[in-house]
């Protein structure tokens, strides 16, 4: 036995506070009376205990401090301190009660409250025993009206309906306070007393999310408290992805009217550095396979081949961003897309909806186009009274064809990146001791010479070769059949024979080569029909297709032929009649005289 050990006999537990050698000095644990010095043979029959089976007894769980709120935990030390002067004096009744009565008449409590405070404690030894359980409201305490307006406000309010409180108020006295006929109770709640319970017990949270749609209060109203995207992407090699109808219509080169045009960009969410981008008539798996190839490429030469001349410095960004982030647009979920990853990228698919969480792409199109749109009135720009009843059409405003527009754009992207000035960006010490400009392009260049940038280098081939759709060839005598077609490549004569199933990448727009993947590598295969080359796989289904309709269009002619062919046979062969016995000597000189018989006939014919 040691002091401050459980002991336990049946349903007694006793905590032992101090030790002499003739009696003990005890507390009643489940009973919290005061301790009390007994003879130690009174323990004899008293075996060890827990702190467990001390809980389970008196139904009392002892809480870890760190699951303490502030006020519990104040109300805890403010406890002990009370007790803690009565401590060192536990085992001396009479300086005991004096050191009570003090800290009583003191605080301005009762004997009795400081006493609970000192059982409480030395029954658990623990100084969180003392503090305060958390009150929880379930409810239980409301009044029967509370409860039918809580009930109202929850069926009748807190919807996507957005009825008024009056309304709800309303539906609960018809629901509630109404007899089976309708008629009003004589007593219910006013409305100014639903209107109290409201407004006591609303959350703004809860309001939004109800009313509004959870989507709505994370786009709109959700609290803002990141450290800004930068702690999304702490270097360069994090781009985001999206694609934007632009607001202006254009012509062809006939000044045919063509429609709006789609941009596709890749924003680097560090520095705000569009990466490169595609101007197109569709969006999907072809734009993003055109952005990707504007990503790596020398962005110099491509400015150069629109007639337009930049630094090198101005646009640095020749390399795939290590992740890529996009939305849940069926072009990003494809197969397709997410091949890339064979190249080492990331791909993050984020909700969608959720314009908020990419807000770098969301900014370069917003500024993009509130760039050239003022320049542009009267040329088919569009105006925020788009679709309005009675506003002007500006399709007939239309005269830019893709070519110029595609020229704004570069220009237009090209004072974002080098001229337009970031405000509130994050500068670090190092930036400030270079003196990093407030330009996406400056960032992005001091960007790649610190240690971290997260940029792939691919070549173009590889590039186009992983975004490929693929599918399932199979190896036969007649070659490698890809989509129905047939294929060829020098020394896989092994292969033509097991007829294995394979891995192809396939150009739907050119069907004369597919590529067999294996370990990684493209090999590449040319096809064998050669009908087909240099055709897209749709003209070549179609071909294909109106192959089998005419083919299916002579069967029934065939049938009937070969009908035909039978009963002349079977005329013919019943005018012989049955089998005669046939002698089978001299038949070499028989095949002689018919020989010279059928010549003689030719001759004869000839002369005639």
């Amino acid at each position: 036995m040691k002091k401050h050990d459980l002991l336990k006999d049946g349903n007694n537990i006793i905590r032992v506070l101090e030790i002499q050698p003739d009696k003990i000095f005890m507390i009643d644990c489940v009973k919290k009376t005061m301790p009390v010095w007994v003879e130690s043979s009174v323990l004899d029959s008293f075996i060890g205990c827990t702190d467990e089976v001390l809980s389970q007894t008196t139904n009392f769980v002892i809480t870890i401090i760190n699951a303490l709120d502030a006020d519990q935990r104040k109300s805890m030390y403010d406890r002990y301190t009370l007790i803690a002067p009565i401590i060192p004096f536990i085992a001396d009744e009479r300086m005991r009660s004096k050191v009570i009565s003090s800290v009583a008449i003191d605080n301005n409590l009762s004997k009795q409250t400081i006493r609970n405070y000192l059982c409480l404690y030395l029954v658990y030894m623990n100084i969180t025993a003392l503090a305060p359980k958390q009150r929880i409201d379930d409810g239980e305490n409301l009044t029967q009206d509370e409860k039918n307006i809580r009930w109202a406000l929850n069926k009748f309010f807190y919807t996507t309906k957005k009825q008024s409180l009056m309304t709800a108020y309303t539906m609960m006295l018809k629901e509630k306070y109404c007899d089976p006929m309708g008629v009003l109770a004589n007593k219910y709640p006013s409305f100014y007393q639903f209107r109290y319970f409201y407004r006591k017990t609303k959350k703004m949270q809860n309001f939004y999310i109800s009313r509004n749609g959870l989507k709505n209060y994370q786009r709109n109203n959700r609290p803002l408290l990141g450290d800004g995207i930068q702690s999304f992407a702490p270097a360069i090699g994090v781009g985001m992805l999206d694609s934007t109808v632009c607001d202006i219509y254009l012509v062809n080169d006939v000044g045919n009217l063509v429609g709006r045009p789609i941009l596709t960009a890749c924003i680097d969410v560090y520095s705000g550095l569009c990466c490169g981008y595609v101007l197109s008539w569709m969006g999907g798996v072809y734009s993003l396979r055109g952005l990707m190839l504007n990503v790596i490429a020398d962005k110099v030469d491509w400015c150069k081949q629109l007639g337009i001349s930049i630094n090198a410095e101005d646009w640095s960004c020749d390399k795939l961003p290590a992740t890529m982030v996009t939305d849940m647009g069926s072009e990003y979920k494809s197969e397709n897309f997410e091949q890339i990853a064979e190249l080492g990228v990331k791909v993050i698919n984020l909700p969608s909806y959720r314009p908020e969480l990419k807000g770098m792409v969301e900014k370069f199109f917003d500024v993009l186009q509130s760039t050239y749109k003022k320049h542009l009135k009267g040329k088919g720009v569009i105006e925020l009274d788009y679709q309005e009843r009675g506003a002007h059409d500006y399709r007939k405003d239309a005269c830019l064809t893709m070519v110029d527009f595609e020229k704004i754009i570069l220009h237009c992207i090209i004072y974002y990146n080098s001229q337009r000035i970031i405000e509130n960006f994050p500068y670090t010490e190092g930036m400030i001791a270079e003196n990093v400009k407030p330009y996406a392009s400056c960032i992005w260049n001091w960007g790649k010479s610190q240690i971290g940038d997260n940029l792939i280098e691919v070549g173009a081939k590889d590039l186009v070769l992983t975004l490929l759709p693929r599918t399932t060839g199979k190896f036969s005598r007649f070659g490698l059949k890809v989509n129905k077609m047939r294929y060829h490549c020098d020394g896989y004569t092994e292969q033509y024979l097991k007829g294995d199933e394979v891995t192809v990448a396939y150009n739907p727009e050119d069907v004369t080569s597919v590529w067999l993947l294996e370990n990684g590598i493209y090999i590449n295969f040319t096809i064998i029909e050669s009908r087909f080359e240099g055709k897209d796989l749709i003209t070549v289904h179609e071909l294909q297709i109106a192959q089998r309709s005419i083919t299916k269009g002579a069967n029934q002619d065939n049938l009937q032929a070969q009908i035909h062919l039978a009963r002349h046979i079977e005329s013919i062969a019943g005018d012989v009649g049955d089998s005669i016995d046939v002698s089978i000597k001299n038949i070499r000189d028989n095949r002689k005289r018919e020989q010279h018989k059928l010549h003689r006939n030719y001759m004869k014919g000839a002369r005639s």
